[in-house]
């Protein structure tokens, strides 16, 4: 008997291995999604702008790490003691206006640096929803909570979705064209802007993204592609028990259920193979005893350190110091 309908999604074409140097840009999930990277040990970088949501404000940050098009002060402004810039996350928000200028330049440096050496860059798109800055009409990533009157929102069609990601792929394939481009929309409920509304964004997001990959591509480039971690969460995991405490964001269990379907179809089994014993040797080191001074488990950590040493032998790469 089948309690689920089971998306059927294709094998990539481009799978990640140990070898593979990736990016994750974008929403919550995107963290989500690092974070698994992170524990199983790839070589992965995520969010060096912070958390990002819509597709324009995905595309600036980028764009501007590809044209070396640097922040000025200017850009910058002061708000409740601090100092922001409206395409980034609050995150990298300082008390100091020169630390926060040299920290978005240097980022925009080392994000070209890491484009360039990336086989994968992975996009999560969030919403569709914009805020518009009334004063100089530009959409922003963040309103780092000014007041809202300040602000227009807005919703972003589906054309216009379509030609922010088709630009944001060319972009990066003028600086590597052998890059591998994996979009997805996230899971995450934005449920601020409303049930009808939420879903109208998650619509257009899936729509432009479809008509952007299906553009064609030139000099034998790298295809995008599309991994269904929105449409796992809506079908196959069509429960509110697979949601966290508030209703809102996807809980570990459906975080690692999708996780579980990105692996089968998109990272290779060799790599599938070291992630099982990263993923002992991880729990081991998790592991609290009851006794930390016994000799049970003075022995349990040599044979830990062994393990350790073995795998980093085999595969002649460190994956844990």
């Amino acid at each position: 008997m089948q309690f689920t309908t089971k998306i059927p999604i294709p094998k990539s074409n481009h799978l990640i291995d140990y070898d593979s140097k990736i990016i994750t840009l974008g929403s919550c999930f995107a963290v989500n999604i690092a974070e698994k990277f992170n524990y199983f040990k790839f070589q992965n970088t995520v969010n060096p702008f912070g958390i990002l949501f819509h597709p324009l404000a995905i595309h600036e940050v980028l764009r501007r790490a590809v044209e070396e098009d640097f922040y000025q002060e200017n850009e910058l402004f002061f708000h409740n003691e601090r100092w922001h810039c409206i395409d980034v996350h609050s995150d990298l928000s300082d008390s100091n206006k020169e630390d926060l200028l040299q920290n978005l330049n240097q980022n925009l440096s080392h994000l070209k640096t890491q484009i360039k050496a990336a086989t994968h860059v992975l996009i999560t798109y969030g919403t569709a929803w914009v805020y518009k800055e009334k004063n100089s009409q530009k959409i922003v990533a963040n309103c780092h909570k000014v007041p809202q009157i300040q602000f227009d929102k807005e919703l972003l069609s589906a054309a216009q979705i379509e030609a922010a990601i088709t630009e944001t792929v060319s972009l990066l394939l003028t600086v590597n064209r052998n890059l591998n481009v994996v979009l997805t929309v996230s899971p995450v409920r934005h449920l601020k802007d409303g049930f009808v509304q939420n879903q109208q964004s998650k619509a257009n997001l899936i729509i432009g993204i479809h008509q952007a990959i299906q553009q064609p591509t030139t000099n034998n480039q790298q295809p995008t592609t599309y991994f269904p971690s929105y449409e796992i969460m809506m079908d196959e995991l069509r429960d509110y028990r697979f949601y966290a405490a508030d209703m809102i964001h996807p809980s570990q269990t459906a975080i690692d259920y999708i996780w579980e379907r990105f692996v089968e179809t998109n990272i290779t089994g060799d790599s599938i193979q070291i992630m099982n014993e990263v993923d002992s040797i991880q729990k081991g080191l998790a592991h609290k005893p009851f006794n930390p001074e016994s000799d049970g488990h003075h022995n349990f950590l040599d044979q830990l350190n062994i393990r350790i040493k073995v795998l980093n032998e085999k595969w002649k790469r460190t994956f844990f110091e």
